[in-house]
């Protein structure tokens, strides 16, 4: 994977990320969702860098080898202010003042919050399979409870830990041959480890917390995204069917917004790279929808 990237740690305050960065042009980072690492852009980074982009793909605090701080009770540590922080950080000490942003799932919301909290460091931001945290919450309806129970079972103290880490093979499931196998391998072997499992659980409790209070007072504040925004989203995932056309809800958060949806399911960069990558470059470079 990530043939001709380089592999470098960078100290962020009290988080130490693991970032995968090569290519030459103008800067991307990508971020990946639960319960992924950055291995989940093996496929799509190296298409990027034959576009002209230096593509960046950080581990997320305390995901896949990058370590975060002991838990706390405010969740804090692991809320998406404090990991879009580490991200200002990792780019910062590879020369990047400034620079594009993609984020999947749970690295949706911590472009979110970059693009909100760093308005001057984001050119560009593309959000995928993702809404803001407050705006799932304020929709919450019987459906969404079912398919998205998780999120709920998540936020329970020590539970989530004992159920998980009994046997995370049974609960983390993944297919070596839709995920690359040196993915898969990276995946199992963080899913595995209990230090993880504890850091992936603490980002949902501060999403139901922290997080959500900080895009409440955003909303409060009329604090919206500066830069021009895409939206993608698998058409093969639940968004549509929860929510309708996703584009209606983030024209509430961008004035500058557009998107659309690609064939695939949850694992987008893993399931159709080239339409991804593809729309992720002609956004990037500037080119209109």
């Amino acid at each position: 994977m990530f043939e001709g990237f380089r592999t470098r740690r960078v100290q962020a305050g009290e988080a130490s990320i693991l970032v995968r960065h090569g290519g030459e042009g103008p800067p991307v980072v990508l971020l990946h969702g639960h319960p992924r690492t950055s291995a989940t852009w093996h496929r799509v980074a190296p298409l990027l860098v034959r576009r002209g982009f230096t593509v960046v793909c950080p581990d997320l605090r305390g995901y896949g080898r990058s370590t975060g701080p002991a838990p706390t009770t405010d969740h804090a540590g692991y809320s998406k202010r404090a990991v879009a922080g580490d991200v200002v950080e990792v780019m910062r000490s590879l020369g990047h003042a400034r620079f594009a942003l993609a984020g999947h799932d749970r690295g949706g919301a911590v472009a979110l919050r970059l693009a909100l909290d760093h308005p001057d460091v984001v050119s560009r931001v593309v959000l995928i399979d993702c809404l803001p945290l407050s705006e799932h919450l304020s929709r919450i309806t019987a459906e969404f409870a079912t398919q998205w129970w998780h999120w709920f079972f998540f936020a329970q103290p020590d539970v989530p830990e004992r159920v998980i880490n009994a046997d995370p093979d049974s609960w983390y499931r993944g297919d070596p041959h839709s995920m690359g196998q040196e993915n898969y391998d990276e995946w199992r072997s963080a899913t595995r480890n209990p230090d993880v499992v504890r850091a992936m659980l603490e980002d949902y409790r501060a999403g139901l917390t922290v997080d959500r209070r900080h895009e409440e007072d955003d909303r409060a504040a009329g604090t919206r995204i500066e830069c021009p925004t895409l939206i993608l989203w698998s058409l093969r995932d639940d968004l549509e069917e929860l929510y309708g056309d996703p584009l209606q809800i983030w024209q509430q958060w961008a004035p500058d917004v557009r998107g659309h949806g690609i064939d695939a399911g949850h694992h987008v960069a893993e399931e159709a790279p080239e339409a991804l990558t593809s729309a992720l470059a002609g956004f990037l470079a500037g080119r209109p929808e």
